[in-house]
């Protein structure tokens, strides 16, 4: 596919770029008065969700009104354990809350795999689909889903914690369950990323927003092990691996196969760059805070951050997503500051 602005594509594969490209975690969302008009008109973020039509309008809000480098489906993790029998309800101010877990190889009852994936997610492809037609190449359109770790704490935890002390339990007390679970989500996630390809994201990206709450050795054990499987299996596109604060396992995720690693505000750029050389580009990593700053203090640090890269191996982010309470217009200085600035290397 010709795109007008394919950027992001050479960046992640480490092609000559002429100047950095941007997007943020979380752009489709609250941050916009028309992703709230859109959300209001329905019942609340799951119907957005499961709603095609919406779910591409608002991924292609963005595009539109930021000016960022790639569109990113609106969707969420939590479709992958929904699909595999574990419902959902996000509340409000609250978040996500599962009714059941699995906690037991009995429970393994809820996390089926043998399903068709487009009956049970089509809505998120015809959402790529849609989104595609209405880009007309505008931009890529990244697809996305939870890592097998963090997917697994939100099945067996039932909510979200900042321990998630039931799901780190169980590696102790039952690691049979464990790699079973992790075992059958990873197998649903590949079938749903090659789906999402399929439809026509042109990358993807794997989140695993709780691989921190683990040390290096198990996170080895319970969330390498199954990403890896990941990106042996997606070899169609450029991928994305973004663990926040695995700081211990940058370099053991560069060995995967991957394209860009993605780093949180609390890493070292420079010295991220420096232990995984030029063979991945990394995402990232101005801390989301720094948007509720002044113009010209974003401005400032922002181009510290990129006179860090030393590399042209960049694809810029924050650290983590975009807060919802942030000021679009602060979002545009900082995008505007990446746009302008002239790359050394």
């Amino acid at each position: 596919m010709n795109f007008e602005n394919d950027l992001i594509l050479r960046a992640a594969r480490g092609e000559k770029i002429e100047r950095y490209p941007v997007w943020l975690m979380r752009q489709a969302g609250r941050i916009l008065p028309e992703y709230r008009a859109v959300r209001g008109a329905l019942s609340g973020f799951k119907e957005l969700v499961e709603t095609p039509e919406r779910a591409a309008e608002v991924t292609i809000q963005p595009v539109d009104l930021l000016g960022v480098d790639a569109a990113i489906i609106f969707s969420d993790i939590l479709v992958v354990p929904e699909a595999m029998g574990l419902e959902y309800q996000m509340v409000e101010k609250k978040g996500p809350w599962f009714e059941k877990t699995i906690r037991s190889i009995e429970q393994l009852k809820y996390a089926e795999t043998d399903f068709d994936i487009e009956d049970r997610l089509g809505y998120v492809t015809e959402a790529i689909r849609i989104t595609n037609k209405e880009l007309n190449g505008r931009v890529p359109l990244i697809g996305f889903a939870g890592a097998p770790w963090t997917i697994f704490c939100y099945m067996t935890e039932g909510q979200g914690s900042k321990t998630f002390s039931e799901s780190r339990k169980i590696l102790y007390t039952n690691p049979t369950l464990a790699h079973e679970l992790l075992n059958r989500i990873t197998n649903v996630t590949i079938q749903y990323l090659k789906a999402q390809i399929k439809a026509g994201a042109h990358m993807v990206q794997i989140f695993d927003s709780w691989a921190g709450i683990l040390g290096k050795e198990q996170y080895a054990e319970f969330g390498l092990k199954y990403i890896a499987k990941i990106t042996d299996a997606i070899t169609e596109v450029p991928v994305t691996l973004f663990s926040k604060g695995a700081y211990n396992s940058v370099n053991d995720l560069a060995l995967l196969q991957c394209n860009t690693i993605g780093v949180d505000w609390n890493m070292d750029i420079a010295k991220i760059r420096e232990s995984v050389g030029e063979n991945r580009t990394l995402q990232g990593n101005l801390d989301p805070c720094v948007l509720y700053s002044e113009h010209s203090e974003i401005e400032r640090l922002t181009n510290n951050m990129l006179n860090s890269f030393k590399s042209k191996r960049h694809i810029v982010n924050l650290g983590h997503g975009v807060y919802p309470d942030v000021d679009p217009e602060k979002v545009k200085t900082f995008i505007k500051t990446v746009k302008n600035y002239e790359i050394q290397y």
